[in-house]
């Protein structure tokens, strides 16, 4: 089992990067069988942009069994941030992070703005109680772009230059903002219930209150299981909206390079994919977790399967 703590030797790169490779096997399964379409060069980078995410995450959890004090947490971020900062401009660490040592050499391979990961980790510290900007409950949608900036879009962001595009960098980047945003809201719809052990709401106060639900409701239906057609309208709002999220990021599938279209197409797929399964266990989110069967998953991957292959024998 992989540690989110694991150490490696200065400069052991590949080391690095085979780490972050197994968190993302281990953590993140269908993250993981979409990057397996993608070109073998380009893997490593994106595991490593999945590995440095899921520690900082993994950081921020302090509900986790090892979870710390949010001071705690908020000093580790600040190291991490300045581990970061120092492994881009070259320097070396005799106990630098493995998903550090990984993702600053994609950053400086793929020219990838810094500002991107400065973004991601603001919007973590908002997830730690007694941060500046931390929020618990988010009152609209407005409040979770906000967050989403930093948590989803530029994560996006940060895809972009090692995918590659078939036009400007510029002109695609608000597509895979969109994309990263809407990935995100399916996490908050799926994991409502989860969300409110740890006592987050994510999904907006006031759209929720137009269906007349607020966030003692939500906690009743979570620890008595039962059902309630409030509940059931909200969150079938909130899937509406995403969806119109995942429609605004299509176009930009088209804009990638045509070797890592399949892959991130196959991304789009699992994932949107994931409100069917909401909508087919008639919303039940808040008492279990909507899950795309295993072999869902391998027949939506397998047509991305051929394209990859089609378009790496024309490349």
């Amino acid at each position: 089992m992989t540690t989110l703590h694991e150490r490696v030797a200065p400069g052991d790169l590949g080391a690095a990067y085979r780490y972050c490779g197994r968190l993302t096997a281990e953590h993140g399964r269908s993250y993981a069988l979409a990057t397996r379409l993608l070109p073998e060069q380009r893997r490593p980078a994106v595991h490593a942009l999945y590995g440095f995410a899921r520690t900082v995450d993994d950081i921020v959890d302090i509900d986790a069994p090892a979870g710390r004090p949010a001071g705690d947490c908020l000093a580790e971020l600040d190291r991490i941030e300045s581990e970061l900062r120092t492994a881009v401009e070259g320097a070396s660490s005799a106990a630098v992070r493995p998903v550090v040592l990984a993702v600053a050499d994609t950053i400086r391979r793929y020219a990838i703005p810094l500002e991107h990961f400065t973004a991601f980790l603001g919007s973590m510290r908002m997830d730690l109680p007694g941060a500046p900007g931390f929020r618990a409950v988010y009152t609209s949608m407005d409040e979770l772009h906000d967050y989403m900036h930093g948590s989803a879009s530029a994560i996006g962001k940060q895809m972009l230059p090692i995918l590659g595009t078939v036009t400007t960098i510029a002109e695609a980047e608000p597509a895979a903002a969109a994309l990263g945003e809407a990935f995100q809201l399916t996490n908050f719809i799926r994991d409502v219930g989860e969300d409110l052990r740890r006592g987050r709401i994510y999904l907006p106060a006031d759209e929720l209150s137009a269906f007349g639900v607020d966030g003692d409701l939500l906690r009743h239906c979570r620890s008595t299981g039962a059902t309630d057609p409030r509940v059931t309208r909200a969150l079938a709002h909130f899937v509406a909206l995403n969806r119109s999220g995942y429609r605004e990021a299509r176009p930009g599938l088209a804009m990638l390079a045509p070797r890592v279209r399949p892959g991130i197409t196959a991304a789009f797929d699992l994932y949107s994919v994931i409100l069917d399964e909401i909508e087919g266990n008639g919303y039940r989110v808040l008492d279990r977790r909507a899950v795309v069967p295993r072999r869902r998953r391998l027949a939506l991957v397998a047509p991305r399967l051929l394209e990859s292959a089609a378009a790496a024998y024309r490349g």
